[in-house]
């Protein structure tokens, strides 16, 4: 008798069309995945108070609580799953809002199974970043349960990807953070490696900190100024 092989990735698929929901669940379940399933944001954010997940897929255009709210609201907690949020807009502009909300990755419909199971995997392979309660550099502070930087007592408002890209260089303690690892690290390892977002958001960024400058660009990427 064939033994069964123990689900290696848990998933929570929050979608409200029945019957996409069900033949998803079903195809997850067949790539070896333990699957649940909520129809709408209340049931999806019910879900997540009981249940650890490694991956939440997430349905942006739900009925009633929006994917966006959905997502806001797990970021906000907290939530270390990561999330994936599915659309039927498939614009660049639509990806970007969706990644600026917080999400790990963000894939249109319709889409290849494949591919789905593939981001999926990728997404709980990502190692979760251990910090302590408060990383600071000088007159900089960030509380990593929180999620509030604070500069000169001045607290900052940084948006979801901003505040991983600092996380991520505070936590360097100095060292270079690439700008592979920080695509990989904040948005996730399919992203485009030729693509300016890390570009763009560290710009940002510094222009959020003010002076003197925090954020040193090196010839492979960048790192925490000396203090």
């Amino acid at each position: 008798m064939r033994r069964r092989r123990c689900p290696d990735v848990r998933v929570l698929l929050v979608e409200d069309h029945p019957k996409l929901a069900t033949t998803v669940a079903a195809g997850l379940r067949r790539a070896g995945m333990a699957v649940d399933v909520a129809f709408d944001g209340d049931d999806g954010l019910e879900h997540v108070a009981g249940t650890s997940y490694d991956v939440i897929v997430l349905d942006r255009d739900l009925p009633g609580v929006h994917g966006d709210e959905v997502c806001a609201t797990l970021i906000a907690g907290g939530c270390a799953s990561r999330v994936l949020m599915l659309t039927a807009a498939g614009t660049v502009a639509d990806r970007v809002e969706g990644l600026g909300l917080g999400a790990d990755d963000y894939l249109a419909k319709p889409f290849a199974f494949a591919e789905l199971v593939a981001r999926i995997r990728a997404l709980a392979r990502r190692p979760p970043l251990v910090l302590p309660p408060t990383l600071v550099h000088g007159d900089l502070s960030l509380d990593t349960a929180r999620r509030i930087a604070v500069r000169a007592g001045r607290p900052l408002a940084l948006n979801p990807k901003e505040l991983g890209v600092l996380e991520r260089l505070l936590a360097a303690q100095g060292r270079v953070s690439t700008t592979e690892e920080l695509l990989e690290a904040v948005w996730d390892e399919m992203t485009d490696p030729f693509t300016k977002t890390v570009k763009v958001t560290i710009s940002r960024l510094r222009a959020k900190l003010g002076d003197p400058p925090v954020i040193e660009t090196v010839s492979n990427g960048y790192r925490i100024s000396s203090p």
